[in-house]
C-alpha cells in the first residue's frame, strides 16, 4: 500500500470516526494470500510503544497516544519491514485496516537455524552440553542472534551460564528436564518450519507465560489458528552433524467450521558427521489441529514426535589429537567393511498436548494446557567383564606409557606403540566376537558386551496462564504448575556380541548388583547392572504485575514452588544391602523467587533498562543422589539452589543505527555437582585391600560462583543494501568459594565414603566456552533479492576444567595422613596451574538468492563456517587419576603426559546448502 493512501486513509477516518479517547487500530494481512498475520509487531517509533497483533490480525494503541504526525513500524520474522506515515487527532479514532506485509524472500534466518539445535545439544559426551543457541533463533536483538548463529559453534555460554538457567514452554509447557533442568532440544529436531512463533524473553525481563531463569525465557506457540496458509519444502545438505535434510510442511489457515491444521514431516540423515563415524539418524512428525467453538473457546491438540539416533564423538588428549587429527573419534571400528560406533545416543520421547484458549471478556484470558510425554533415551557403551579394555586410545596402548615406564623411556615399545595406532587405532570388533566365541565354547560368560544405559520417562503436566489487562495501562500475569515424573533408569543389554550371556557381577570387585538375583545370567534385551525409579513432583505457582506508560515500564513478579524426589531401588546391591532396596527417603525443597524491572524512556531513541532477581531452586534430580545406581544416598547437607542476578541497559535506536549496552552480575550458591571417573593416588588405608585405585564419585558440595561482565550490540544500515554489524561480550566467571568435597565408592571400606574437606577452588576460572568473544561483521542485500554477508569471530580466555580433588588434603598427603616429605609448594603451584586455551579467530561467509515466481517463492541460501580452517579447542578436562602430588609431579615430567587433559576441537571448515520452496 503506497504512503500517500495511507495518509488518506488515516485523514478521512478521522472525519468518520467519533470516539472520547484517542485511539489507533488497525489489522495487518498477508500481501499475497490477504490472510490476518498473529504476533505482528506494531511500534510507534516516537514513544517506542509496541503492540502486538491477535489470531485475526488485529491491533490497538489507547492510551498516551502521540498526537500529530507519527510513524508506524510494521515488522515480523520472514516479512520485510514497513514503516507507514499517520496522523493522529486528538479524541478521535484512527482505524488502519489491512495493512501489507510481503514475505522476505531473501530473509535468510531461518534457513539455517536447524543447524544449531541439531548439533550434540545437552550431551555431557560431547563439547556442546550446553549450547543455548536454540533459545536465541527468533530474537530480534543483534547480541543474541549473533551469540546464537557465530558463536555457537565455539560452545560460547551467554553470561557463562548452562543452558538450565533458562525456561523452554512449548504452549505454556515447560519442557525442561527434571533430572538435569536442560531442554532436550532433540525432542523437536527438524521441525522449525512448525515452531517459528516464538516468543524470546531474554535474561530477568518479563514473560506473559512463566517466571523463567537467569537467561530468561522462549516461548514457542503451535496453536493451528496462528500458522499462515501455505506450504514448505525443504532440502539441505552439510557436512556438519547431518548430510541431508528433507522437510514438508503445511498449513490450512483458518477453515470453515472453526477449524485449522498444521502438520510437518521430515527426515535428517547421515552417514558421517565431521567427525569420523558420528552416524545421524533422526525422523520427525508434527500435527496441530485446532477447532473453535466460538468466540470465547478454543481447542488445540498438539503432538510431536522425533525419534533420532546419532553416533557420539570422543574426548582425547592431545597426544591422540597429534597422532591422529582433530577428527579422530576412539568409540568406532569397522565390522564387515563398515564402520560401527560402540556410543549411539538415542531419544524417542513422544509428546501430545491439549490446550483450551478461553477469552473470558476482550480484557481477561485464561489458558489451560495438559500434557503428556513418554518414551527412552539410551546412551550405549562397551562392557567388558571379562576382557582387556577395548579402547583403542587406552592409556596402555599409546606411546606416552612406554616413555614413562619405570625403569626408563622404552623407545623401542613406544615406536611399536605408535606405528600400531598410526596404522588403526580403532575398536577392534573382530578380536571382540573371537573373545566371545572362545568363551562360550569355553563355558565362560560374555568377556565383551554392548549395553545401553536407559531412561524411560513418564512425565504428566497440567497448568493454567491467566493474563487480564486491569487497564490500558496495567497487565497482571498468573500461573499454577503441576508436573509429575516417573524415571525408569537401568542398563539394558543390546548385543551379546557373539557371547551366550553376561553375568550379573561386577568384575572388578566381585560384587553383587543384585543379592535378590545373585549370579544372575542375562541376555539380549534384559535389565542388568542397575535398575531403579525416580519419582518428581513439582507444584508452583507465579504472580506478576506489569505497568506501561508513556515514559516508564515496569514490572514485578513473585514465584513459589514445592519439589518433591523419591528414589524406588528395584536391585539389592551387595554393599548397599540395606540401602537400596525399595523407597528411600522422600525429600522436599521450597523455591522462591523474585525479580522486578525497569525500563526509562528518555526519548524515542534514548532508552535505560534495569533488572534484578532472586531466585531459589530445588537441585535437579541429576545432583541429588551421589550415587542412584547403587543406593538411596542424598548430597550431604543437600539445600535449594540460590541465584542472585542484575543488568542494566543503556538503549539508543534510530533509523539508521540500533545499539545496547548492558553490564550484569550473577552469584551462584549452594550448587552441586557430581563426577565420575577412576582415580589413582587415593589414601590406601580407606579403600578395600590396600588399593589406591578405585572407581569413584566425587561430589563437589556447596559450590558458589559468581559471574559478571558486560555485553554490547551494534548495527547500522548505512545504505538501503549495506548493514554493519558489532558484537562484543567480556566476562569473568569464577568459583566464588572453596566448597565440601566427598569421595563414595564401592571399593571403600567406609560405606559413607571419605571427607576431603575444602576443594579450594576460589577465584579458579569457570570451564564452559570463552569468556570473551568479538565479533564484526556486514551483509549486503540487493534489490533483485541475492545477498551475502561476513563475520570475522574472536575468541579468547576459555579454560579447561579443573579437577575438585587434586585440590583438597589428598594432593599433599601421604599414606600416613602427613604431608608429603618431598613437597615443594612452588612445584605445586605450577601443577595445579589452571590450562587456559589459545585465542582463535573463525571467519564465517553466508550467501543467498530468492525467486518469486507466480504464488511460489524459490529460495537458496549456503553458508561456510571457518573458512580458514582453524584448529582450535572448545572445551576440555582435566583427569583425575593423577590425584596426588607425586603421581602428577611425575606424570607430568614424562616427556609425553600419560594422564593429560581430554579436549574437544571445534570443526575446521564445513558447509551448509538449503533450498526451499514455499507455496
Amino acid at each position: 500500500m503506497k504512503k500517500s493512501s495511507i495518509l488518506l486513509f488515516g485523514i478521512f477516518s478521522v472525519f468518520i470516526a467519533a470516539a472520547q479517547e484517542t485511539t489507533v487500530k488497525g489489522s495487518v494481512i498477508d500481501g499475497t494470500t490477504h490472510v490476518p498475520i498473529p504476533n505482528v509487531i506494531i511500534t510507534i517509533e516516537e514513544t517506542s510503544q509496541t503492540a502486538n497483533t491477535d489470531a485475526e490480525g488485529e491491533f490497538s494503541f489507547t492510551s498516551n497516544v502521540p498526537l500529530g504526525e507519527q510513524i508506524l513500524k510494521v515488522e515480523k520474522a520472514g516479512y520485510i519491514t514497513k514503516r507507514f506515515p499517520i496522523i493522529v487527532n486528538e479524541g478521535h479514532t484512527l482505524d488502519i485496516r489491512d495493512m501489507m506485509l510481503d514475505i522476505n524472500v531473501a530473509d535468510s534466518v531461518d534457513l539455517y537455524t536447524i543447524t544449531l539445535s541439531d548439533d550434540e545439544l545437552n550431551d555431557d559426551s560431547t563439547g556442546g552440553a550446553d549450547n543455548i543457541s536454540g533459545l536465541l533463533q527468533s530474537s530480534q536483538d543483534v547480541f543474541q542472534r549473533t551469540v546464537a548463529f557465530e558463536f555457537s559453534s565455539s560452545f560460547f555460554k551467554l553470561r557463562g551460564l548452562d543452558s538450565e538457567n533458562s525456561s523452554v514452554l512449548i504452549n505454556g509447557i515447560e519442557m525442561n528436564k527434571l533430572y538435569h533442568g536442560r531442554p532436550e532440544w532433540s525432542n523437536w529436531g527438524g521441525l522449525n518450519d512448525v515452531l517459528r512463533n516464538q516468543e524470546l524473553s531474554p535474561n530477568l525481563s518479563p514473560s506473559n507465560y512463566t517466571f523463567g531463569g537467569a537467561l530468561g525465557s522462549t516461548h514457542i506457540t503451535t496453536r493451528a489458528s496462528e500458522y499462515r496458509k501455505g506450504g514448505r519444502i525443504t532440502y539441505s545438505s552439510s557436512d556438519r552433524s547431518y548430510t541431508q535434510r528433507v522437510i514438508a510442511s503445511y498449513a490450512t489457515g483458518l477453515m470453515q467450521g472453526g477449524w485449522s491444521a498444521s502438520a510437518a514431516i521430515g527426515r535428517r540423515w547421515g552417514e558421517e558427521g565431521y567427525q569420523d563415524a558420528t552416524l545421524y539418524d533422526a525422523n520427525s512428525v508434527f500435527v496441530s489441529i485446532e477447532k473453535k467453538i466460538n468466540e470465547k473457546h478454543s481447542f488445540n491438540f498438539t503432538s510431536f514426535y522425533a525419534p533420532n539416533r546419532r553416533g557420539k564423538s570422543s574426548p582425547n588428549t592431545q597426544e591422540v589429537y597429534d597422532l591422529k587429527g582433530t577428527k579422530y573419534n576412539e568409540y568406532w571400528g569397522y565390522q564387515n567393511g563398515e564402520k560401527r560406533n560402540s556410543r549411539i545416543k538415542e531419544v524417542s520421547e513422544p509428546i501430545v498436548m491439549l490446550n483450551h484458549y478461553w477469552d473470558i471478556s476482550n480484557r481477561i484470558t485464561i489458558n489451560t494446557n495438559l500434557a503428556y510425554q513418554f518414551g527412552k533415551i539410551g546412551n550405549s557403551r562397551l562392557d567388558y567383564p571379562g576382557g582387556a579394555n577395548p579402547s583403542p586410545s587406552y592409556y596402555q596402548k599409546l606411546p606416552s606409557y612406554a616413555l614413562a615406564d619405570k625403569n626408563g623411556p622404552d623407545y623401542a615399545k613406544a615406536y611399536q606403540l605408535e606405528q600400531a595406532f598410526l596404522k588403526d587405532g580403532q575398536i577392534d570388533w573382530n578380536r571382540i566376537y573371537d573373545a566371545n566365541i572362545t568363551n562360550h565354547g569355553s563355558g565362560l560368560n560374555a568377556a565383551y558386551s554392548l549395553y545401553e544405559d536407559r531412561n524411560d520417562d513418564t512425565q504428566f503436566t497440567l497448568n493454567s496462564i491467566l493474563t487480564s489487562d486491569i487497564t490500558d495501562h496495567i497487565t497482571l500475569n498468573g500461573t499454577i504448575n503441576y508436573r509429575h515424573l516417573k524415571s525408569e533408569n537401568f542398563a539394558e543389554v543390546k548385543d551379546l556380541l557373539g557371547a551366550s550371556g553376561v553375568l550379573n557381577v561386577d568384575s572388578f570387585d566381585n560384587i553383587q548388583y543384585d543379592l535378590q538375583n545373585p549370579n544372575r545370567i542375562v541376555g539380549e534385551g534384559d535389565r542388568f547392572r542397575y535398575n531403579y525409579n525416580l519419582f518428581a513432583n513439582v507444584i508452583s505457582g507465579f504472580a506478576q504485575a506489569q505497568f506501561k506508560y508513556k515514559r516508564v515500564d515496569y514490572f514485578a513478579a513473585l514465584r513459589v514452588s514445592n519439589t518433591t524426589y523419591q528414589r524406588k531401588g528395584l536391585y539389592q546391591h551387595e554393599i548397599y544391602a540395606n540401602n537400596s532396596l525399595g523407597k528411600g527417603e522422600k525429600l522436599s525443597f521450597t523455591g522462591l523467587g523474585a525479580k522486578a524491572g525497569l525500563t526509562y524512556k528518555i526519548t524515542g531513541k534514548h532508552v535505560l533498562d534495569l533488572n534484578l532477581g532472586y531466585l531459589s531452586k530445588a537441585p535437579t534430580l541429576r545432583n541429588t543422589y551421589s550415587n542412584a545406581r547403587e543406593n538411596h544416598n542424598v548430597v550431604k547437607n543437600i539445600t535449594e539452589e540460590k541465584i542472585t542476578s542484575v543488568d542494566a541497559s543503556y538503549i539508543f535506536r534510530s533509523s539508521i543505527v540500533k545499539a545496547k549496552l548492558t553490564g550484569y552480575y550473577s552469584k551462584i550458591e549452594d550448587a552441586n555437582k557430581i563426577s565420575f571417573y577412576y582415580a589413582d593416588g587415593l589414601s590406601s588405608f580407606e579403600i578395600s585391600e590396600n588399593q589406591t585405585s578405585a572407581f569413584v564419585q566425587e561430589i563437589s558440595q556447596g559450590i558458589d560462583k559468581r559471574h559478571f561482565g558486560g555485553e554490547f550490540g551494534i548495527e547500522s544500515q548505512v545504505t538501503p543494501s549495506i548493514k554493519l554489524k558489532g558484537v562484543a561480550s567480556f566476562g569473568q566467571f569464577t568459583y566464588a568459594n572453596n566448597p565440601n568435597l566427598y569421595l563414595t565408592s564401592s571399593s571403600f571400606t567406609n560405606p559413607n565414603g571419605i571427607d576431603f574437606g575444602k576443594a579450594n577452588l576460589k577465584n579458579y576460572k569457570l570451564a564452559g566456552g570463552p569468556q570473551i568473544a568479538y565479533s564484526l561483521g556486514f551483509e549486503y542485500r540487493d534489490p533483485d533479492y541475492w545477498w551475502f554477508g561476513a563475520t570475522a569471530n574472536f575468541f579468547d580466555k576459555a579454560y579447561v576444567d579443573i579437577s575438585p580433588l587434586i585440590r583438597t588434603r589428598n594432593f599433599y598427603t601421604d599414606a600416613d595422613g602427613l604431608p608429603f616429605n618431598d613437597y615443594d609448594p612452588e612445584v605445586a603451584r605450577e601443577l595445579l596451574k589452571q590450562e587456559k586455551f589459545d585465542e582463535y579467530m573463525i571467519v564465517n561467509l553466508v550467501g543467498g538468492k530468492s525467486w518469486r515466481i507466480n504464488s511460489y517463492f524459490v529460495g537458496f541460501f549456503a553458508s561456510i563456517n571457518n573458512i580458514l580452517d582453524v584448529a582450535h579447542k572448545t572445551g576440555g578436562f582435566e583427569q583425575g587419576r593423577n590425584a596426588n602430588y607425586r603421581v602428577l609431579k611425575k606424570d607430568a615430567s614424562n616427556e609425553i603426559p600419560v594422564f593429560g587433559s581430554k579436549y574437544w576441537y571445534g570443526r575446521g571448515t564445513t558447509y551448509f546448502l538449503n533450498v526451499h520452496v514455499r507455496f
